[in-house]
């Protein structure tokens, strides 16, 4: 998945917490959020949290989805909320590659 699909995908699965998210999904939708918070930031505060704000949904979903590709819950995200420890432990399953599904 390129840059700019991953993008869309995650812009039109909004709120979408079902299905499954490939590695490049994520990491391409993580990057541009890193980038353009960084970018808004420049210009103004305000105009970086309104963007962090608007994207904070899509981020979560598309989070879910990922976890979901590795075969564990979206509810393992909770794990943000633990200092370093859960940081890394979400890391590491954000890096793995993803459980072969059955496609019929």
């Amino acid at each position: 998945m390129t840059f700019g699909e991953s993008i869309k995908v995650c812009f039109s699965k909004y709120a979408d917490f079902t299905g499954r998210a490939v590695r490049s999904e994520f990491w391409w939708w993580t990057l541009f959020t890193f980038l353009v918070s960084v970018a808004t930031g420049l210009v103004s505060e305000m105009v970086s949290g309104l963007f962090s704000l608007a994207t904070i949904l899509p981020s979560l979903a598309v989070g879910a989805r990922r976890l979901h590709d590795t075969d564990r819950s979206g509810w393992w995200q909770l794990l943000w909320f633990i200092p370093v420890i859960g940081w890394i432990i979400l890391l590491v399953w954000f890096i793995q590659e993803g459980k072969e599904t059955t496609r019929f």
